[in-house]
């Protein structure tokens, strides 16, 4: 969903799913899936040989929390189209692959840094975060972490809903 670039809050919320250290694309989108091109397939494969049943517990929306590495391995943007339309509204992590980091950024999803995360955020909390500022709510207040805020360009893009719709909002002929 695409956000007002004006506006001075991009907040997405839900429910944690929570993966470990050196999650690589091969994990977030299997190769013998690349032959699709549909998000909506790429979806129901999201994650699939760490959390088979991935799409029917992130499709309703999920924040997805992980360590170490995510996104490591192969440069494949589907990796970012994958989780997002399987109902991924944003990924935590300790660190993350700078190839898919910005894959992500570039096809809507936002992807934030957050120090400690791994070890103060479990499966089935729920979490609310400030993209634009990088507060991270845990269950209503219990916790607060601070991620690296997404900032300048790379937050309109997010906001534009991805690269596409930024050039297309700012390049109408």
């Amino acid at each position: 969903m695409p956000w007002n670039v004006g506006s001075s809050e991009f907040v997405v919320e839900g429910p944690v799913i929570k993966v470990g250290d050196n999650i690589d694309t091969d994990v977030i989108i299997p190769a013998r899936y690349l032959v699709y091109t549909d998000p909506s397939i790429l979806a129901k494969h999201a994650m699939e040989p760490l959390i088979p049943n991935f799409f029917e517990k992130a499709n309703k929306g999920v924040i997805l929390v992980a360590g170490r590495g995510f996104g490591m391995g192969s440069s494949r943007e589907q990796a970012a189209i994958a989780l997002k339309a399987a109902g991924v509204k944003a990924v935590l992590a300790e660190s993350f692959a700078r190839i898919f980091y910005r894959n992500a950024i570039n096809n809507g999803l936002p992807v934030l840094v957050v120090p400690g995360v791994s070890r103060e955020v479990n499966d089935g909390d729920f979490v609310r975060v400030n993209v634009g500022t990088g507060e991270v709510i845990i269950n209503n207040g219990q916790k607060i972490l601070r991620a690296r805020p997404i900032t300048g360009m790379a937050l309109e893009i997010l906001m534009s809903g991805g690269l596409l719709e930024y050039i297309k909002s700012r390049y109408k002929p």
